[in-house]
């Protein structure tokens, strides 16, 4: 439980003052935090509500969209918001095709670019870049990263500090390859998120991830392939269900504990 972070995502309706005091009432030290709901609740209160509760932000979510005009100024925000919460982790997810494109071996070859861009400024402020590859569903509208391989082969461009790789055993856990590329990940390897595959799809397939145990993921063996890599850092449990988002803030903290302690 010492590794244990709730990410806010999962609770999504939950406001960030109850997440932290249901939090520290329930014992959870570490919580990873969304952008959006920390500029509404704004931005220096966020981080000093959080820091007086005795709480760590173990990640924030989440930076990337390339494709957008802007891209540059917003992840430097980006940037700048992870380093005003005192996290040193800021994931990205890449974006789509720009706008009537389909060439999606330019969009992955300008993610590559960005990144590069921004790596100095974010290594400048001790933030790591969490490169976050998607489920290849993904790959149109959200994310044309889409590959363990893919993710690893920008981020080992720059040094590991810099840039990595965040494993999310939802978007990862069909490919018949990905755990003894991550047992070999070592540093690379900069968030592990947990959520599971459940099956009928919903129609919103966004919002129809499971707890971790309530779908078809391998959760020990992802477990076992990221303790190889030698990674000792937070578990996130992140959620997005339209269901449990439905249920009063705490009753999911709750769950998603239950949850996390079966599977470990």
């Amino acid at each position: 439980m010492s590794r244990f972070s709730f990410n806010q995502i999962t609770a999504k309706l939950w406001d960030l003052p109850d997440l932290v005091a249901g939090c520290v009432e329930a014992g959870v030290d570490k919580v990873a935090l969304w952008r959006e709901p920390v500029a509404e609740h704004g931005l220096e209160r966020s981080a000093r509500l959080v820091r007086d509760a005795g709480l760590s932000v173990t990640t924030l979510c989440r930076s990337g969209f390339f494709q957008l005009p802007g891209w540059y100024d917003d992840n430097r925000r980006a940037i700048d918001e992870a380093v005003a919460l005192d996290t040193s982790v800021l994931v990205l997810v890449s974006g789509g095709l720009p706008e009537g494109s389909k060439d999606i071996a330019g969009a992955r070859l300008h993610v590559a670019d960005a990144i590069g861009q921004l790596a100095p400024y974010a290594a400048g402020a001790g933030v790591t870049l969490a490169i976050e590859p998607l489920h290849p569903m993904y790959a149109a509208d959200r994310c044309v990263i889409n590959t363990w391989d893919q993710a690893m082969a920008i981020a080992a461009q720059h040094p590991a500090g810099q840039v990595g790789v965040t494993v999310d055993t939802y978007h990862l856990w069909w490919d018949d390859t990905v755990l003894e590329k991550i047992a070999r990940a070592g540093e690379r390897i900069a968030i592990y998120q947990l959520a599971d595959w459940i099956t009928p799809l919903p129609e919103g397939v966004l919002t129809g991830r499971g707890l971790p145990g309530d779908g078809c993921v391998d959760m020990r063996a992802f477990h076992e392939a990221v303790e190889k890599a030698g990674y000792t850092g937070p578990i996130e449990v992140e959620v997005m269900n339209a269901g449990l988002w439905e249920r009063p803030g705490r009753e999911v903290l709750d769950a998603t504990l239950t949850a996390y302690r079966s599977v470990f």
